[in-house]
């Protein structure tokens, strides 16, 4: 340690210690951290280790955001200055489709090479005295520990540093599905542009841009199967070099590609529990990867170093400053980690877009990551933006969530659902006054479909003593006077008109006999328990849970028909439709996850095995619902857990439901076992009834924290999902959907006003909160 070098301090306060700092990795973000460090505090010494000559540089054009840059100014102008006399800078994205080429602008973007970005570092390095050691193998990260007061770990996504204190950093690297190779042009697009070749051995795609006058990058990408089809392989790289420009001839102009070191890899997502060990902290890709689509890597790393220099400086000593990096940066690095991942899944799934029409298929690429939303697209290029808008069949004014969806014989007004949520406010199964004033409220408040919580078949299919059933007469009379207010409403005419109202029928397996939410979610109830049944003997939650008995044939029969009763009854009741609950780990779902069915017999084993049941009770349940209501079925598109169901089951499930009549899929995820790790975030379940939806060309309703407008907008108008359906916002605000509407200016039949309520429809003025304002000139009266 080095406590005899001080640096300047304010008056009063103890002189700080000057640090000694070593840097291992001579890529931007390592660089940078040096430079900001340096200029932070010139008592500093500090010495940055690259293995690669100064001139060697890996890929070519690097993107920066307008953000980014704003922070780089003011940290070091002269850095800012070097850059933006470097900048290629663009507005457009060209996207060409099956030969049609869309163009969307008003996007920004500034990009130079990497190479020269790496020269203005060193430039900048090599004049405030940081050393450079090119060509040279940095010391373990442990070793200098030893002889520095701070390590920064800038070596990558191979980090050797991070691998060798894996036991603390705890890092997850995951593999992604496609291959990728970065390679350039010798001309300058005008524009980003995506182009989709669709070759015979499947779907490949070219990112390309500018970074220079006379130079672009040029990224080839596919899924690994087509890799391997299409021979790459087997390809050496110059080889491969010359096989990309000839697939991408057209966008090329037939002109050639070249390498730089360039072969075929693919993209792996790093996380890190930890990012610091001791005076050791990581930065950039050895702390994190986002996937490229979202060009983020060098923007995370040069930020990075921006919040890690801002913390040293600001706190009163290494520990606390390190902690403080980390809590500044790791909510901003898990949110682009979430848009990145949203981006790659859209390209490893691109196979399955490419049938859209050209306009959507654009848009959803714009708005892959969720970070480009409808709104947000409309200010950059409203042109384009309507074009999408009157392909999807909007009419003029009209937004999109607020266009009609038919169902069999059931139109509904809009494509707002209110999600299904159990209430827990019955009495022995019988609905009351809160539920037609729960479920009679949100209808009012404009949804296109309110559907009640999971109505249970029976006494001992109900999750808590709190659930509503339809297994007596008493009942259905019950929900007959919600059905009624939430068509007709009270008076004539003011009530909700046009609002359905839809039935999910269920039965909690062994996830019943629990108390209310409230009072311990998914907790055995402390007396009064009723026995449960299930596909297996296993409990909910271990060495907790009652065991359930496993179903044997009688008890298969017997429950079946529970689910006919219901459904009669709900028929009767007037519900507009009916939904099969095979979702979340109730007793339809325990037999389709390998996680909670271990039977032996034609109900387990594969999947078809674990389909059947859930199968013949959607066939009893559909024979008896009235031929023009539709039907619709929740699944759990994943369990989250390991040797559950995957996406690619769910759409087998999905498929296996529609051919036997389904007219849309409800897809939800989870909730299958207690041990599961789902990955949350902002729609974080959408990607799932993306797939199903284009994959099988079957409605789909997405759910899983929809909270926006925006958010609905976005993904109906990329053909992510048919109906929305969002929970929490409507216990929020019941009149989400209306004041939805009123945000963006709409007062069209979609989302239509009960009369006593019309009054309400614009915002209410607020109380002055400031005063007047201020004079911005002042004419001399002789002027």
């Amino acid at each position: 340690m080095t406590a005899d070098r001080t640096s300047a301090q304010p008056p009063g306060q103890a002189p700080r210690p000057a640090l000694k700092v070593a840097v291992i990795g001579g890529g931007p973000g390592g660089l940078y951290a040096a430079v900001l460090l340096k200029r932070l505090d010139p008592r500093r010494e500090i010495t940055v280790w690259e293995r690669n000559a100064p001139d060697d540089t890996f890929g070519f054009g690097v993107v920066l955001s307008d953000e980014t840059l704003g922070g780089i100014e003011h940290a070091d102008p002269t850095v800012h200055r070097a850059l933006q006399d470097e900048f290629v800078r663009w507005d457009d994205i060209d996207i060409v489709h099956r030969g049609r080429t869309l163009t969307s602008g008003g996007h920004g973007f500034a990009a130079l090479g990497r190479r020269r970005l790496l020269e203005i570092l060193h430039g900048r390095c090599a004049s405030l005295g940081v050393r450079l050691r090119f060509r040279t193998e940095a010391p373990p990260a442990a070793e200098l520990a030893a002889t520095h007061d701070l390590v920064i770990a800038a070596d990558g996504v191979n980090s050797r540093t991070r691998e060798t204190h894996a036991d603390v950093f705890r890092p997850t690297v995951g593999t992604e599905r496609c291959r990728y190779i970065w390679l350039a042009a010798d001309f300058a697009f005008d524009a980003f542009r995506f182009e989709i070749a669709e070759t015979e051995h499947g779907v490949m795609q070219l990112h390309g841009y500018p970074f220079s006058p006379g130079d672009s990058t040029v990224i080839v990408e596919m899924r690994e199967e087509v890799w391997r089809a299409a021979g790459f392989d087997a390809l050496d790289e110059s080889r491969s070099t010359e096989q990309c420009a000839k697939i991408f001839a057209d966008a090329l102009g037939g002109r050639a590609l070249r390498a730089n070191k360039s072969s075929w890899t693919a993209f792996r997502t790093v996380v890190n529990e930890r990012w610091s060990h001791g005076n050791t902290v990581l930065i950039g890709d050895a702390a994190h990867t986002a996937h490229f689509s979202i060009g983020s890597g060098t923007k995370l790393a040069v930020e990075d170093a921006l919040a890690l220099a801002a913390c040293v400086e600001e706190q009163p000593d290494l520990p606390a400053a390190l902690a403080a990096y980390e809590t500044e940066r790791r909510p901003v690095v898990e949110s682009t980690q979430r848009a990145a991942a949203a981006s790659l899944r859209w390209f490893e799934e691109l196979a399955t877009y490419t049938d859209q029409p050209a306009r959507q298929f654009a848009f959803g690429l714009l708005t892959r990551s969720r970070r480009v939303t409808h709104d947000n697209l409309r200010l950059r290029d409203a042109t384009f933006t309507g074009a999408v808008e009157e392909d999807f069949g909007c009419e003029p004014g009209t937004p999109p969530m607020f266009t009609p969806f038919r169902l069999r014989g059931l139109t509904l007004r809009n494509r707002v659902v209110v999600s299904a949520m159990d209430m827990y406010a019955a009495e022995d199964g019988m609905p009351g006054d809160f539920h037609l004033v729960h479920l009679g409220g949100r209808a009012l408040g404009g949804a296109g479909l309110v559907m009640t919580e999971m109505v249970c078949v029976g006494p001992e299919g109900r999750i808590t003593p709190g659930c509503t059933g339809l297994w007596t007469d008493e009942q259905g009379a019950a929900w007959r006077r919600v059905t009624d207010f939430v068509h007709n409403g009270a008076p004539a005419d003011a009530g909700s008109p046009g609002a359905a109202i839809g039935v999910q029928l269920g039965h909690s397996g062994r996830k019943g006999s629990t108390r209310l939410m409230w009072e311990g979610m998914d907790r055995p109830l402390p007396d009064g328990n009723w026995p449960l049944a299930a596909a297996s003997a296993l409990p909910y939650l271990p060495d907790v849970g009652q065991i359930p008995r496993a179903l044997d044939r009688a008890g298969l029969t017997g429950i079946r028909e529970q689910f006919a009763s219901a459904t009669r009854r709900a028929a009767e009741a007037d519900f507009d439709l009916l939904e099969l609950h095979c979702a979340h780990g109730y007793l339809l779902s325990g037999f389709l996850s390998p996680l909670t069915n271990t039977r032996t017999d034609a109900y387990g084993g594969d999947l078809a095995g674990r389909l059947r049941y859930p199968l013949e009770v959607f066939d009893a349940v559909r024979e008896l619902w009235p031929e023009d209501r539709p039907m619709t079925v929740r699944i759990s598109a994943t369990d989250w857990a390991p040797g559950g169901n995957t996406a690619e089951e769910a759409v087998e499930i999905a498929r296996a439901f529609a051919a036997h009549g389904a007219d849309a899929i409800d897809v939800s995820t989870g909730q299958v076992v207690a041990g599961e790790r789902p990955e949350f975030g902002r729609s974080y379940q959408t990607p799932f009834a993306d797939r199903i939806r284009n994959t099988l060309s079957v409605p789909v309703v997405a759910v899983g924290a929809i909270s926006s407008w925006d958010d609905v907008n976005s993904l109906l108008l990329a053909g992510r999902a048919d109906l929305c359906a969002l929970a929490r916002p409507h216990l929020y605000d019941p009149h989400w959907t209306l004041h939805a509407a009123a945000d963006q200016g709409y007062s069209g039949p979609g989302a239509p006003w009960p009369l006593p309520y019309r009054a309400g429809s614009r915002p209410p003025p607020t109380g002055r909160a400031d005063g007047p304002k201020p004079r911005l000139t002042l004419t001399r009266p002789d002027a």
